[in-house]
């Protein structure tokens, strides 16, 4: 089972271990910004995209040196990978399974 999976309340097994919570609190703690997530929302329809190509699909006004640093943090934490195509680097969702979070989200009641 993998770290993703622990996230869903409906999925939590107890106890956790100490590094399974340490896992799953770095990945909630690096995607937990509006502008984090909805570049994952769009990476889920889009499977790759470069900088400029998020930019125009955001529906945030942001600048482009916010978003890279964003990505930036993303791609450290490896929730994101970058490949180069010719002159643009290109995002994709490292571990599709992050994305069972909003399945997670949209069952909730906040």
């Amino acid at each position: 089972m993998n770290i993703y999976s622990y996230v869903c309340i409906m999925k939590v097994k107890r106890p956790l271990s100490a590094s399974k919570l340490g896992s799953v609190a770095r990945v909630l703690k690096t995607i937990s910004h509006p502008l984090r997530l909805e570049v994952m929302l769009l990476l889920e329809v889009n499977e790759k995209m470069s900088v400029s190509e998020i930019m125009d699909s955001l529906e945030m006004d942001v600048e482009q040196s916010l978003l890279s640093h964003h990505l930036g943090k993303m791609r450290d934490r490896g929730i994101l990978g970058a490949e180069k195509e010719g002159k643009y680097i290109r995002y994709f969702i490292e571990d599709r399974k992050v994305l069972q979070i909003f399945d997670c989200m949209e069952n909730c009641n906040f």
